[in-house]
């Protein structure tokens, strides 16, 4: 899984990355077939911003959290994407 991490408006720091890449790492426990993670960081006055785009095996799935601390928008984010990727997981294993 290739995680890049990208900032609008503000400085991606050493220990914004390490966060991402722990967090995302939850994400391989319930799929496997994730390959390409691509997360924008930005900031808009006093909302802070995480979204990202999550490329799967036959799927691609976004997910974006507005807070008022950059840390809880990603924790917001993780639990959006891994709740799709769930779904995902479910639809494409045979139920019989």
């Amino acid at each position: 899984m290739q995680i890049s991490v990208t900032g609008h408006h503000v400085e991606v720091t050493d220990s914004l990355k390490v966060y991402v890449n722990d967090k995302f790492g939850k994400l391989k426990r319930h799929f496997d077939n994730v390959t390409d993670v691509h997360v924008i960081l930005s900031v808009d006055k006093l909302e802070q911003k995480a979204e990202a785009t999550v490329q799967v095996r036959g799927a691609k799935l976004f997910a974006d959290d507005i807070q008022t601390d950059m840390y809880q928008a990603i924790d917001s984010l993780i639990d959006k994407l891994d709740r799709q990727i769930i779904k995902h997981k479910e639809k494409t294993t045979s139920h019989r």
